[in-house]
């Protein structure tokens, strides 16, 4: 039972990085609650009570500024923003007209909004919201000193579980963030282990594939919580530690399926399977409780194995070899994140302004947001006079955070998904309540819960909670039917598709065009990146070159959600799915071999005679990066000329550290991959040492 409750907690951690989704979901629940407490005694309508609770809801979920300061102005503005959306909103259900105008403009706003950032996202969406549920709850002009009153509870609610009882606590999400990293470090050590008993597989390859990409996202949240934790020089080395790591455990994957492709005698593959299960143990424990790796004999043992190993290797010499390094990083990183008190040498830049007035993809997507609603209006009325307004808010749902005509059609398709599954949901909690109050309003908390768990990683099963909790609400206020699900049904279909459609011939941003925007943002991360690390490696100046490689990872991470419209099985054409496949690995194959760079580069490694090797090295690898640009800003037309490979000089004759020469094979395998991915973009590669045509 005890290792059934660990395991358990350890999936919960894992799935959730630092409990920031559940913290959020209960943070949402918690609200409501009080909200609802507060209003009881007032003994005002439901529908009113309904609003708090709304309000306290909404602002969970969308407040999301970095600091409580700026929290707290956000939510007065939300206060502000929200009154002045139910005034309207109330106004104009005596004026059928305004009501839908106002609803299709404050798309506009809501949309283009997203440009300032959390704070803008966050009142655009409440602005919305709060327009949306008074019409919902067919809200009167009289009733707004009530609406109002429930408003300004239900963000006091908040306010109060925000900043008093779930207040946010950086040393707790930190240690909750490096338990989430071990419990995703034995999660791709137990997918090695799947992958090598069965000598390969695609499934295990695609299990293998999705831990790995869960272990960087928890490496990124790992290099977000450490400055709020420790200061700015202890922070830098535990990202360098966390950093090596990752690429430990990426280098043990690659060994493995390597190790598979050959044949091993059944010993030796159980012994290999054996070791690994061994670690992965050591692995799956809490940071606090559990001591220093390199205090067991297991770790002593793997050192030795591993430093015997020589270029006469036996069969799976090199998993056992990938495991010892694998525990040596484990060992630094634990030992980086025990908090350090120092001076902080660093500064951050200040980001540059956003400008308030701009044509780009927020405004397009906001041009498009309005058609999407003006033709969702017009739909939604053909379906039902009464209930339109659901088409309009599918418009909006389907543009925030979609960036290309391919992105709006797939979260179109998903939330369609999710509410089509919902209606299930909604028909057998209503029916199942049978008119209980209590249970009802127990239930609706189960599904806000849902909702906001899962909002940030399924839009299909945000959508099941919000359809389930919308047949709840019709049971509360006495309407239900499974007509209305129906019609809700219906009025989520025209608006998703009054959404493609206006994504599709207005203004239409097409998702190769953004995704070439963000692959040059990408080279340009990377020559930054390579400007830097060249003038550490030579001694020309001291640079922070693990935030340059962290910001190479962000751009990458960009580029994985911009393409998903094209990775995405709903995508029929397998040729254009290979191909999104392609660009993505390719780019994180630089991406990792940059953080390789990043985490063994020491200021001089390479200074004296290899620095004019490096300078001609480097030069090389920039002047490709800018035909690749320049490909990228043109495609389709005349090749701008051809990518240059290495001519085989080495950098330097004689490398004594381990790792130096670790730096330079990274650096060789990021040249390999920008020339890959030229020929992805028809960009031709010309070799240097081939006999020139006479």
């Amino acid at each position: 039972m005890n290792h059934f409750r660990t395991a358990a907690l350890d999936r919960l951690v894992a799935a959730d990085p630092g409990l920031v989704r559940l913290r959020l979901a209960g943070s949402a629940v918690l609200g409501i609650v009080l909200a609802v407490a507060a209003l009881l005694p007032t003994h005002v309508p439901l529908t009113v009570m309904l609003v708090g609770a709304i309000a306290a809801m909404m602002t969970a979920f969308t407040v999301n500024d970095p600091t409580p300061r700026a929290q707290a102005g956000t939510l007065v503005l939300a206060l502000l923003a929200g009154a002045a959306s139910i005034t309207v909103a109330s106004l104009g259900s005596a004026l059928p007209p305004l009501d839908s105008v106002v609803f299709v403009l404050l798309i506009f706003v809501a949309v283009y909004a997203q440009r300032f950032g959390p704070r803008g996202t966050a009142l655009g969406s409440i602005g919305f919201f709060l327009f949306f549920f008074p019409m919902f709850l067919q809200a009167h002009l009289a009733q707004v000193p009530h609406l109002l009153m429930a408003l300004a509870v239900g963000v006091l609610a908040n306010a109060v579980v925000r900043f008093v009882l779930l207040r946010h606590n950086p040393e707790a999400e930190f240690l909750r963030v490096r338990r989430a990293f071990r419990a995703r470090l034995a999660a791709v050590v137990r997918a090695t282990e799947a992958h090598l008993a069965v000598n390969g597989s695609e499934r295990t390859r695609k299990q293998l594939r999705r831990a790995l990409a869960r272990l960087h996202e928890c490496v990124l949240l790992i290099e977000d919580a450490a400055p709020d934790v420790v200061d700015a020089r202890a922070a830098d080395r535990l990202r360098r530690r966390a950093i090596e790591v990752e690429l430990a455990v990426q280098w043990l994957a690659s060994t493995v399926q390597r190790t598979c492709s050959d044949e091993l005698a059944p010993d030796v593959r159980d012994d290999l399977i054996a070791r690994l299960a061994r670690f992965r143990a050591l692995m799956e424990r809490d940071p606090r409780e559990l001591p220093l790796i390199s205090q067991t004999g297991e770790y002593s043992r793997m050192l030795v194995e591993g430093s015997r190993i020589d270029e006469h290797a036996a069969p799976g010499d090199g998993v056992r070899r990938a495991l010892a390094e694998l525990a040596l990083a484990d060992d630094r990183a634990q030992r980086a994140a025990d908090p350090e008190s120092a001076p902080d040498p660093l500064d951050d830049d200040d980001d540059e302004p956003t400008p308030a007035f701009a044509y780009d993809n927020r405004t397009r997507s906001a041009i498009q947001a309005v058609v999407g609603g003006g033709l969702a209006v017009l739909g939604g009325e053909l379906v039902s006079h009464q209930r339109w307004y659901w088409a309009v808010l599918t418009v909006f749902v389907v543009f925030i955070g979609a960036s290309s005509a391919g992105a709006t059609f797939v979260k179109g398709v998903r939330r369609l998904g999710g509410t089509l599954i919902g209606i299930v949901g909604g028909v057998l909690l209503a029916v199942g309540v049978g008119g209980n109050t209590p249970a009802t309003l127990a239930l609706i908390l189960v599904c806000v819960f849902g909702m906001v768990y899962t909002a940030r990683v399924s839009q299909v099963v945000m959508a099941f909670f919000i359809t389930s909790m919308l047949g709840l609400l019709y049971s509360l206020l006495g309407t239900f039917s499974l007509a209305v699900l129906w019609i809700r049904v219906a009025e989520t279909a025209v608006g998703a598709a009054a959404g493609i459609l206006a994504a599709v011939v207005i203004v239409p941003v097409r998702t190769r065009s953004v995704m070439l925007d963000d692959i040059t943002a990408v080279l340009d991360e990377l020559a930054e990146f390579l400007e830097h690390a060249r003038d550490l490696l030579t001694g020309e100046e001291n640079v922070n070159v693990i935030e340059l490689s962290r910001d190479l990872d962000r751009a990458v991470e960009q580029v994985r959600t911009t393409i998903e419209p094209l990775t995405h099985p709903v995508n029929l054409r397998s040729a254009r799915r290979d191909y999104g496949w392609h660009v993505l690995t390719t780019l994180e194959t630089i991406a990792f071999r940059a953080r390789h760079v990043a985490a063994r580069a020491q200021p001089g490694m390479l200074a004296g005679p290899a620095a004019d090797r490096l300078r001609q090295f480097t030069g090389r690898l920039l002047a490709n990066i800018d035909t690749l640009r320049a490909a990228l800003d043109a495609p389709g037309g005349p090749t701008p000329g051809t990518l240059v490979r290495d001519d085989g000089t080495p950098v330097s004759d004689r490398v004594e550290q381990a790792e130096t020469r670790a730096v330079l094979s990274s650096l060789s395998h990021l040249d390999e991959a920008l020339i890959s991915l030229g020929r992805v973009f028809d960009v031709q590669a010309t070799d240097p040492r081939a006999p020139a045509k006479k």
